[in-house]
């Protein structure tokens, strides 16, 4: 059974949108609707749903900044909203769909049967292995739009003055204006580590530690990190 969260600060849109739901009860359960984004920011971690409905256009802090504002968080995302004009910045975030008000129920039912789809192909990756859902997402914000990515996609974040650049698997990547900083307690410790003043890498993905005053990483994408020395005796630790 999956878990769902509503966030719509139009209690009569949350309703209508919570009736319509009770269509899917075999599949899905909805565990609470918020009508404020403030108050669903203190609650949905510990509800930890595997959806979130999320309007778009809220006063005081829209569904993109809610996101942002959240960092990390674990569940798929299904848009809702009526305006049309957003679709471009859900798909660049990989949300599961996007439904326009009033909403369709054929368009509803292919949302639900995606989100089933998409929870069920991550939990095959973790079955054989792999880090997809069992990692949480974290919400990155750029001049174009807010993504949200994996955090087992990360391969290493570096830093130059006040803007950081994540690197990604696929050699995909995204420039955030939020130093490396503000990263660091949003990333697990037991993969993530800031190895000098400017790089955090992804344990997962050093390929080969070359001895050193601090050491040097060889990263799965080629690039070569330089560890501080002040750093090796904590990354020595963690991956031997």
């Amino acid at each position: 059974m999956l878990k769902a969260v509503i966030l719509d600060d139009e209690v009569r849109g949350s309703s209508l949108l919570n009736r319509k739901l009770e269509a899917f009860g075999e599949d899905l359960q909805v565990e609470a609707v918020f009508n404020d984004p403030f108050k669903a920011l203190s609650k949905i971690v510990e509800l930890n749903p595997d959806v979130l409905f999320l309007d778009v256009e809220m006063p005081g802090l829209n569904g993109f900044q809610f996101l942002e504002k959240l960092g990390a968080f674990r569940f798929q995302v299904i848009f809702t909203t009526a305006y049309d004009t957003y679709t471009l910045d859900a798909l660049r975030l990989s949300a599961v769909d996007y439904l326009v008000k009033p909403i369709d129920e054929d368009e509803l039912h292919t949302a639900i049967f995606r989100l089933k789809k998409r929870v069920a192909d991550e939990l095959k990756k973790v079955a054989v292995g792999g880090q997809g859902a069992g990692q949480a997402r974290i919400a990155l914000s750029t001049a174009e739009g807010v993504y949200f990515i994996n955090k087992a996609n990360i391969i290493r974040i570096e830093a130059m003055s006040n803007y950081s650049t994540f690197y990604l698997l696929e050699q995909k990547k995204i420039m955030v204006s939020k130093t490396l900083k503000e990263f660091e307690g949003m990333l697990p410790e037991e993969n993530f580590l800031r190895v000098n003043r400017s790089v955090i890498v992804n344990l997962d993905y050093v390929e080969k530690y070359r001895k050193g005053d601090g050491g040097t990483l060889e990263m799965s994408d080629g690039a070569e990190i330089e560890v501080s020395p002040s750093r090796k005796a904590e990354l020595i630790q963690l991956m031997f």
